[in-house]
């Protein structure tokens, strides 16, 4: 398999992943490109390789600097922004979970504390829906604060050094 196989290979796995992990296709596809691209690419590089419109490009690279995983770069006598992605694997999954966190489980938290505070005196049905409700409410909390924890690791010099000791 030659490199450019390979590379095409990556980024429609990538591409087909993002899409299982809540992102759009073509959003996984555009971070993949540039996490194996060596220099930054402007957005006129990412159109041509992936045979995009300009404003899907402009959308992506936007949603991907949102997420805080794809930084703009600028380069001495070029009018155009050029692109590059967090290329730190440690660094990324943090930002990935952190980003999904406050899309995805935050917004649950609140419905589920939401829901579970209803009367549960009203009825037998009210008293089982509060008692679940509750329970995936301290679940999900749970799951939710582990996120917080691992992520909090790499804030600090003792779980930076631990890091390095379990690599």
């Amino acid at each position: 398999m030659q490199l450019d196989e390979a590379k095409n290979k990556f980024i429609q796995t990538w591409g087909a992943l993002g899409s299982q992990w809540g992102i759009n296709k073509t959003m996984a596809q555009i971070h993949a490109l540039l996490i194996v691209s060596n220099n930054p690419l402007s957005m006129e590089d990412v159109m041509e390789e992936l045979i995009i419109s300009r404003g899907n490009a402009s959308m992506n690279l936007r949603a991907l600097m949102d997420w805080g995983i794809v930084y703009k770069e600028y380069k001495t006598g070029e009018r155009k922004d050029f692109f590059t992605a967090e290329k730190d694997l440690d660094e990324l999954a943090v930002k990935i979970a952190k980003e999904r966190s406050r899309r995805e489980i935050k917004p649950a938290l609140k419905i589920l504390k939401e829901v579970s505070s209803i009367d549960a005196k009203t009825s037998l049905e009210a008293g089982q829906f509060v008692n679940q409700t509750k329970k995936l409410y301290d679940f999900v909390l749970k799951a939710d604060n582990m996120i917080d924890k691992v992520t909090e690791i790499k804030d600090n010099w003792v779980g930076r050094l631990l890091m390095k000791v379990m690599k």
